[in-house]
């Protein structure tokens, strides 16, 4: 028994079904998972209507996807959904790593503090489109979503696509400029239009176990290899909300999965990890393989890709679920400034550069994870057990053993699209980096945090000491020409603005995170990475600067 109640969603008949005008969309979205409900969720936000389908009515079953990373919940956050995110998820930062039965090391993964989000949040994908459900019903008419509605055909077309829907009654047709094709790994999108998808499929079967137990676990993240209670090769424990585990065995390339995913064999190797006296349920289990593979390109005329449709990697490193997540950040604001006009259809070709390296980044990273844990070759397997006897006392060796990288947010440094940067300015935020984030209080001494302050449009971000310094920013703003450009002055005291919001950063941490002496400014894009950096911008600067973003050129 599930201590989750799946929640359903109804079918409601189509009007273009009897007859109606069949308006042209703007966007329809194939897919209501995490990354396609995100995209429509950012899409409305920028005032752009979409239609979403889905050929299921329920969330997904299982915990899926759990894994959250900061990032991720900093891009939720935007979207509505991070406290409820953290309210009901399980925190967590540390990490301890064990062969046999000895513990190799320990790491943490956020020690300095100053962020609003926590470096990982467990979470149960179902909980995770519940709540995206929720928010996508909560902003009305922007977003028309569609159950128990399969795409069947899709045609390009010179101006955007036109789609075959297939419904319990009938099927229609749906004309919109753009699609974003969300829908998973099996892509339906990707498979009428005979998209190559290209890559390697690993051998190695994997058991993923859900049980609810009572007993008081700890909320780490613990990874065994060759535990000494299972006779695989790697055991991973991962706590969820609901008193809810996630274990995940290593079976071997010639596992039987029928036999494997059966609940009675699967409590047999739980009880094997946790003991034969804690009390235990069985809510769900799934053997699985993985691929490494990514299309070749993820923009095809009027049809983008995200997500699992676009490239999938192992679920060591939780590295899909919250790639997928940065693929529609980083798509939708560009999506929206085409549809509005301010921009040309060649933004998007940064969409290509910039999520293509990610993918490539967490491939690689999927690759070497897997190399280390499913070793190949007796050099392989050698180098594995001299690393893991190694670990326990030199650094240098634990560095070397992989149980799963960790998402991180792809820097986009050295890219066409952003400024080039002469060093004028301290710190890491150089252009290209994704938004560091930190406390900040308002005129009124409310405390609140850099990135929620920074929002979803354009930012001028302006470090000042003074009036004169801050009036200067908003002048080189308001010169520049750029639209919906909001100019946010932090400063080391309250000050009085006109144009601009200003906050107060009382401990310096945003000051040091950004090499914030007064008059330094950064141009920051929708989705929250630096643009630019200049000791003091000019118009002129500001202005070169976006044109050359939206053109994706060097600037």
């Amino acid at each position: 028994m599930t201590s989750y109640a799946y929640r359903r969603y109804p079918y409601r008949r189509p009007a273009e079904l009897d007859g109606a005008a069949a308006a042209r969309r703007p966007v329809l979205i194939v897919g209501a998972g995490p990354v396609g409900l995100a995209a429509a969720i950012d899409l409305a936000q920028h005032g752009i209507p979409v239609v979403l389908v889905d050929d299921n009515d329920v969330v997904s079953v299982g915990s899926r996807a759990i894994c959250w990373s900061k990032r991720s919940l900093e891009i939720l956050d935007r979207l509505g959904l991070g406290a409820r995110m953290i309210e009901k998820g399980v925190t967590w930062q540390v990490g301890r790593v064990y062969h046999g039965e000895r513990e190799l090391y320990r790491f943490d993964l956020q020690p300095e503090g100053g962020d609003k989000m926590p470096a990982f949040v467990n979470l149960q994908q179902y909980y995770v489109e519940e709540y995206l459900i929720d928010r996508a019903q909560s902003l009305g008419e922007r977003i028309d979503l569609r159950f128990k509605q399969r795409l069947a055909a899709v045609e390009l077309v010179a101006d955007g696509v036109e789609a075959t829907i297939e419904t319990p009654d009938g099927t229609y047709r749906l004309a919109a400029d753009w699609l974003i094709a969300a829908d998973g790994a099996r892509s339906a999108v990707r498979a009428l239009l005979g998209l190559p998808f290209e890559g390697h499929t690993f051998e190695e079967k994997f058991l993923i176990v859900d049980v609810r137990i009572d007993a008081d676990y700890p909320s780490d993240r613990r990874f065994w290899f060759e535990p000494t209670f299972d006779r695989g090769e790697s055991v991973l424990i991962h706590r969820q909300p609901d008193n809810v585990f996630r274990i995940d065995f290593q079976l071997g390339w010639d596992a039987d999965p029928e036999a494997e995913r059966d609940p009675e064999r699967a409590m047999a190797r739980v009880r094997r990890v946790i003991g034969p006296d804690v009390r235990c349920e069985y809510e769900w289990s799934s053997v699985y393989t993985f691929r490494c593979a990514r299309l070749a390109r993820f923009v095809h005329g009027r049809v983008l890709f995200a997500g699992d449709s676009a490239h999938v990697v192992s679920p060591f490193g939780a590295r899909g679920g919250n790639g997928g997540l940065q693929d529609s950040d980083n798509l939708c604001w560009k999506l929206a400034a085409i549809i509005r006009g301010e921009a040309p259809t060649a933004l998007l070709e940064s969409y290509e550069r910039e999520r293509g390296r990610g993918a490539d980044e967490n491939i690689l990273n999927s690759s070497r994870t897997t190399t280390f844990m499913t070793p190949k070759s007796r050099a392989e397997r050698l180098l594995r057990e001299s690393v893991l006897a190694l670990a326990p006392q030199f650094p240098f060796a634990r560095a070397l053993v992989n149980s799963g990288r960790l998402s991180r947010p792809c820097p986009l440094c050295g890219l066409p699209g952003f400024a080039a940067d002469d060093g004028s300015v301290a710190g890491p935020m150089r252009p290209g980096m994704p938004c560091a984030d930190g406390p900040l209080v308002d005129a009124a001494g409310r405390p609140g945090w850099l990135l929620e302050t920074l929002g979803t449009d354009p930012v001028l971000l302006a470090f000042a000491g003074d009036d004169a310094t801050a009036v200067r920013a908003v002048s080189a703003a308001g010169e520049a020409g750029i639209p919906r450009l909001r100019v946010v002055v932090v400063a080391e005291r309250p000050l009085v603005v006109a144009g601009a919001t200003v906050r107060v950063d009382r401990d310096g941490v945003v000051r040091a995170r950004y090499g914030g002496a007064p008059g330094v400014s950064y141009l920051i894009r929708p989705d929250q990475h630096v643009l630019g950096r200049w000791p003091r911008p000019t118009a002129a600067a500001l202005a070169a600067a976006w044109r050359a973003c939206l053109r994706g050129e060097a600037a």
